[in-house]
């Protein structure tokens, strides 16, 4: 076999592998998808029904006009965006201040401290439910959102301050002294100069952030007792009931639980395309 062929064949085996890590990712959507706006009889068949025929709005209107557990989705979905979007915000400061210090500055324990990053990354959530559960329960914190936007600006703060890191390293240090030389101070070398050339790494954290928040169930269970200051992956245990479980509105509320997410991706998608790729190649 000629090189030219074995490089062929090669670069068709990489795209028929791609395209069954596609199907693969999308099936579970798409089954989503189809399955909100299947009537019943269409969902609990044994057969292979590929789309709706015809389609469905009764799952989709009951999510709307009933609502979960007495409480209108869109309360739901108000606390979740909440939660969410607080924890980015707060979490992105946090994040970055902090990679800034373990990046410019060299300080005792420097190392041992971004060690202690990952090892914190490597403990099970749920080995730390009943010690935060204590610690907001005694701070008054305990069936409030901000306790549990606290929580996740934790959870997820480890990992984006050592992702970070990697972007504020990545900056020579010569744009700063060079500002600082024409007599920017540091707060204004840190705004104008290592600011925007480290948002594309700030994106991509945020990025995982919101994810990591809007998805989160354990906490949200645990430390939210009134039901309507639940989110929305904990609103979607109503619908599974101990004798049936309601398919069709459990897939409606998760397809409208997803398009946030969709909104939020083609809000960010090209700055956090480009702040994966320089994680990826700098360091």
């Amino acid at each position: 076999m000629s090189p030219l062929a074995r490089r062929r064949l090669g670069q068709a085996a990489l795209n028929a592998a791609g395209v069954v890590v596609f199907l693969f990712a999308v099936f579970p959507v798409y089954w989503m998808v189809t399955t909100a706006f299947k009537p019943n009889d269409q969902i609990f068949t044994t057969s292979f029904i590929p789309f709706p025929s015809p389609p469905s709005m009764d799952h989709v209107s009951r999510v709307f006009t009933k609502g979960v557990a007495g409480h209108s989705i869109w309360q739901y979905l108000f606390n979740s965006t909440l939660v969410a979007l607080s924890a980015v915000v707060i979490g992105a400061v946090f994040a970055l201040l902090a990679a800034t210090a373990v990046a410019r500055f060299r300080f005792r324990f420097r190392t041992s401290f971004l060690i202690l990053l990952l090892i914190v990354q490597m403990v099970p959530a749920e080995a730390l439910l009943i010690p935060l559960f204590t610690m907001v329960k005694r701070l008054g914190l305990y069936d409030q959102l901000p306790g549990l936007i606290i929580i996740n600006v934790g959870l997820t703060l480890p990992f984006s301050v050592w992702m970070l890191r990697t972007f504020v390293a990545a900056v020579p240090k010569e744009l700063e002294e060079a500002a600082w030389i024409d007599g920017a101070g540091r707060f204004t070398t840190f705004w104008r100069v290592l600011f925007p050339l480290v948002a594309p790494g700030l994106v991509a954290t945020s990025i995982f952030a919101f994810i990591t928040t809007w998805n989160e169930f354990v906490f949200a269970l645990t430390l939210i007792g009134d039901q309507g200051k639940y989110t929305m992956p904990v609103a979607l245990q109503f619908f599974v009931g101990q004798r049936s479980t309601d398919w069709g509105g459990i897939m409606a509320a998760s397809t409208l639980m997803t398009i946030p997410v969709l909104i939020f991706f083609l809000l960010v998608q090209r700055r956090m395309v480009s702040g994966l790729v320089a994680g990826a190649v700098k360091g």
